[in-house]
């Protein structure tokens, strides 16, 4: 039996943790954090990761935006969803059902990595209406290489009860995360590095991340980004050691008028390793649709 984090303990000195609270909606029970006044900016944290990816990012939006950042379902200390909540369709329906009883209609939404996909998801199935996404390191089309997550191997993992227990296991030796991090072409200090094994050595987490991608469906999103007409801004770390960054050249040529922005010697967690810099970009980038008049 896979154990879930437990708010108590392991969520003592979370990051922000000033800013949590936990919402019932739809038969879920959301870690969300809420922090600023003005315009509503959403964050949607990556596959394995929580409301800790924007510890430095958050404070920094919330000068100038409401910011809500959710634990996704399954992941963190949000809890884990029945039927279809693990696909990429319904994360993007259970968000906009939290969104509704947060009475949050987003006029930025910011994902990373698999986040920008579930951003994505949202404004094609017309459950969010924002003014721009921002993806950062956006995972949006199909992965060339084969991994254990959004794969085929995933699915396998997924429906092993062992293997969650045998992962989190293994991620208590610092040295096996380190290991996972450093492929993500990142460069994190100690405090992350110390939040992301905390994560990976909780079973339920890794259940939550690998029933994720097990059901993760990038093909489809592909056939539909054609369709996308919210303006889509791709922040792309050079350095990006899990999506290829030449996938966000990909995805420009599928969305009309798709603009890229490269960040030279950044990986996969560019905005942990440079929060001030993707701060002033996401601003600037939302500045240009005056949020405040919608």
């Amino acid at each position: 039996m896979t154990k879930r984090l437990v708010w108590e303990r392991d969520g003592r000195d979370w990051p922000n943790r000033e800013a949590s609270r936990f919402v019932e909606v739809g038969g879920l029970t959301w870690h969300v954090q809420v922090m600023g006044e003005g315009p509503t900016l959403l964050l949607l944290h990556g596959a394995g990761a929580s409301t800790h990816s924007w510890r430095d990012l958050m404070p920094a939006l919330a000068q100038e935006f409401r910011v809500i950042a959710p634990d996704l379902p399954g992941q963190g200390f949000t809890s884990a969803p029945t039927g279809d909540g693990y696909t990429l369709h319904g994360m993007a329906r259970a968000i906009a059902s939290l969104l509704s009883v947060l009475k949050a209609a987003p006029q930025i939404i910011v994902g990373h990595s698999a986040g920008g996909a579930i951003a994505v998801r949202m404004s094609l199935d017309g459950l969010a209406a924002p003014r721009a996404i921002i993806g950062i390191n956006a995972a949006l089309l199909p992965f060339h290489s084969v991994g254990v997550l959004f794969s085929g191997l995933a699915k396998l993992l997924a429906v092993n009860p062992l293997f969650p227990r045998f992962f989190a296991h293994q991620a208590r030796s610092p040295e096996v995360v380190q290991r996972l991090l450093d492929d993500t072409g990142s460069r994190l200090d100690a405090r992350g590095a110390a939040l992301y094994q905390r994560l990976a050595e909780n079973s339920g987490h890794v259940a939550g991340t690998l029933r994720m991608m097990a059901n993760w469906d990038l093909a489809g999103l592909r056939r539909d980004l054609p369709k996308l007409r919210t303006p889509l801004f791709l922040l792309t770390g050079m350095k990006d050691g899990t999506v290829d960054p030449e996938r966000a050249h990909d995805v420009r040529k599928l969305v009309p008028g798709a603009e890229m922005m490269p960040f030279p010697g950044l990986g996969h967690l560019a905005h942990e390793e440079q929060p001030a810099l993707f701060a002033r970009r996401i601003h600037d980038i939302a500045h240009r649709f005056e949020p405040g008049d919608a």
